[in-house]
């Protein structure tokens, strides 16, 4: 076989490669992505500003942390045809099953309030009030989901997802020192003027917008959805490990974007970054004010979607984007009743838009624990999960995430108690 022979066989192999991972790709990468919302870039923006390149490597270590949570959920969507919420009470009853699935919906409704306010305050900087935006941005949602096939919904939220990397070109215009940027991605350290309440809070928001309560209900939901089976379980994990080096990426280049324009500044939202911007470089400024509707509109369409696969695996009814309206008319009720009361807080004449957006972010690492030793329990059982149940090295790794995560809650509960404790 000659060298051209070879070429065309190992080509073949990896077209094939690529065709059975874009059929299975989807939840993933859109559940990493979206991850990186409107009320995340707030946090990086925030972060960058305050703190320049020096948390950095605190994103990075956040990466594999947020694939460990998430892979988990694709064995058990895959394994159990169960969503998250029906997976617990089935398994644990329905006391659970009910803590459970409030403690889903007060983070996913306050979260979608977030994304509102996110893509209103980027749209407004384009002289867009805000109750255009937020019938608009439901008309289209709404339309997404009404056209009644799971596959059609994957394949637009992808493109979303797509957009969703203007930040790294961003980041490239405002030509960062590289050498410097890298050092802060890989060596761990506090940034000047060492530990703070206020660092100690961004530290908080920035675990709350990479691992979120919403993330695991919706990953799982959707592997059902597609009706992935066991089979595609490997293809899951190559697309959950492809999503979490995007969302990693795409807010370091958020972090580096403001750190290279703003170090030492307060800058207390992503539209304030976006119209300072403008007056720097318009093309940034508007990039950046694309950039956070778009995150904010990946975050809506799938923290809604969450919430109503959930409440729909609860009561028994039919609960899949695969259902038209007269056949599951409870579960896009939900789905819009979610979305209307959300954007409408939005349009509360006085309302702390911004103290919402960053609290939120800490509100949902607190309840987050909740959600992942249910996680943990599910995936050892060996009689539902069989071969596919946690190894010792998925447990060591998946409890020490929930027992740091616990630790940090606690501390910031009694810093909040005793606001002069790292002063």
């Amino acid at each position: 076989m000659n060298f051209w022979s070879k070429l065309f066989y190992k080509w073949r192999r990896v077209w094939k490669f690529l065709k059975l991972y874009l059929i299975i790709a989807g939840p993933g990468v859109i559940v990493m992505v979206a991850d990186n919302d409107a009320g995340g870039i707030t946090t990086y923006v925030a972060t960058g500003a305050k703190y320049g390149y020096h948390l950095l490597w605190f994103l990075v270590l956040l990466g594999p942390i947020a694939y460990f949570v998430q892979e988990m959920t694709v064995r058990l969507g895959a394994v159990t045809k169960r969503g998250h919420a029906e997976a617990i009470f089935f398994a644990f009853g329905s006391f659970w099953g009910w803590f459970s699935l409030l403690d889903l919906i007060f983070t996913d409704w306050l979260t979608l309030v977030t994304e509102f306010i996110g893509m209103s305050a980027a749209l407004r900087i384009f002289g867009i009030p805000p109750y255009v935006t937020i019938f608009v941005v439901i008309v289209i949602m709404g339309a997404m989901v009404l056209q009644g096939r799971y596959w059609t919904w994957e394949k637009i939220a992808l493109l979303f997802c797509a957009v969703n990397l203007l930040y790294i070109p961003c980041a490239f215009i405002v030509n960062p020192p590289v050498s410097e940027v890298l050092y802060n991605c890989t060596v761990p350290h506090l940034p000047p003027g060492g530990f703070s309440n206020e660092l100690f809070f961004l530290l908080m928001a920035n675990i709350g917008t990479t691992i979120a309560p919403w993330m695991v209900f919706f990953q799982q939901s959707a592997v059902v959805d597609k009706g992935m089976q066991e089979k595609d379980i490997l293809w899951g994990r190559i697309d959950t490990a492809m999503g979490s080096v995007f969302t990693v990426v795409v807010a370091g280049f958020c972090i580096v974007l403001t750190g290279t324009i703003f170090n030492g500044v307060n800058i207390h939202d992503a539209a304030q970054a976006a119209t300072q911007l403008m007056g720097i470089n318009k093309y940034l400024g508007t990039f950046l004010a694309i950039g956070l509707f778009d995150a904010g509109f990946l975050g809506a369409i799938c923290i809604s979607l969450a919430s109503s696969w959930a409440f729909g695996e609860v009561f028994g009814w039919a609960h899949s984007l695969n259902n038209k309206v007269r056949e599951a008319p409870w579960f896009y009720a939900f789905y819009f009743f979610a979305l209307i009361t959300a954007g409408g807080v939005v349009l509360i004449p006085g309302a702390p838009l911004v103290l919402i957006t960053l609290f939120v972010q800490v509100v949902a690492v607190t309840l987050l624990p909740a959600a992942l030793v249910f996680l943990i329990l599910l995936l050892n059982n060996e009689e539902t999960m069989g071969k596919y149940k946690n190894t010792r090295f998925q447990n060591i790794v998946n409890i020490s995430i929930v027992t740091g995560i616990i630790i940090l809650s606690t501390v910031y509960g009694i810093s909040t108690l005793f606001p002069n404790l790292f002063k």
